[in-house]
């Protein structure tokens, strides 16, 4: 009984050679011709999709960058407001203090009519002296807190004019945003599913290849049909005879020597 001897997949190298691409492709199942127009359709749905984000624009980013300072000034508000809150509970404090030292005061000015020599009387009034400088002091520290209040509400309420210039500013891009988004959702969705459904019939390998073509590329085109009859159609330089007749019989993956695209039949559009 002969034994089936297992296929090892090699596994993916990025920096692969397109050498190596073009044979991965031929030794494949599946029909060179219908790989190609696969990969080909792949491009026409990927570039539909750039289209509707290159439509949205900068919109993502600068609502992005526009909830952030919204939640750092609703951060700074709150923490101005905490602040106020804190010197409040110190001016009920100081405000205690100034009722326990005018009734010490009282409690020793009554003394004051029962002492029986100088040296206690001495005392005494030395006493309510403290004591009312312990009222002084707490009436001052009143006095810079509810100063410091102020200034504290002042930049509370610039705070909160900020807030309401960049809330309306957030909801107008966000409104803009979903206008746009809603307008291109369908044709988004249909496209993301035509995306899937050729990605899932070309092998992982090609897929890396592309992927790693169109990230490198500006336009983002990796498979591009020939231009003008002779030439690339992602950079436009010449294609030799040799490989043109390759490109039309729809039995090798091409790659243009000048610019690392994959070139296909142009009667596949």
């Amino acid at each position: 009984m002969v034994k089936k001897i297992k296929k090892v997949e090699t596994p993916i190298d990025h920096r692969e050679t397109f050498v190596s691409l073009q044979k991965s492709f031929s030794d494949s199942s599946v029909p060179v011709e219908e790989k190609l127009k696969t990969l080909y359709e792949l491009q026409k749905a990927d570039s539909e999709i750039d289209k509707i984000i290159q439509l949205r624009g900068e919109l993502p980013a600068e609502v992005e960058v526009l909830e952030e300072e919204v939640a750092d000034i609703k951060a700074k508000q709150k923490q101005i407001t905490d602040l106020v809150d804190e010197y409040k509970k110190s001016i009920d404090t100081y405000n205690q203090n100034i009722i326990e030292c005018d009734a010490q005061i009282t409690k020793y000015k009554k003394q004051l009519e029962s002492v029986s020599n100088s040296l206690e009387y001495d005392s005494i009034q030395k006493e309510i002296e403290n004591q009312d400088l312990l009222r002084q002091i707490a009436q001052k520290n009143i006095n810079e807190v509810k100063s410091t209040i102020a200034a504290k509400k002042a930049d509370l309420e610039d705070v909160k004019d900020r807030l309401l210039i960049r809330e309306d500013d957030l909801k107008a891009k966000q409104e803009e945003l979903a206008t746009i988004v809603e307008s291109t959702s369908k044709e988004e969705e249909a496209l993301n599913k035509k995306r899937e459904q050729c990605a899932k019939k070309i092998d992982a390998r090609t897929m890396s290849a592309y992927e790693r073509i169109r990230s490198s590329v500006h336009n983002h085109l990796a498979v591009v049909p020939v231009y003008n009859g002779d030439s690339c159609g992602g950079c436009f330089n010449n294609i030799t005879p040799q490989r043109l007749l390759d490109i039309a019989e729809n039995k090798k993956l091409v790659i243009c020597e000048h610019c690392g695209r994959i070139i296909v039949n142009p009667d596949f559009e």
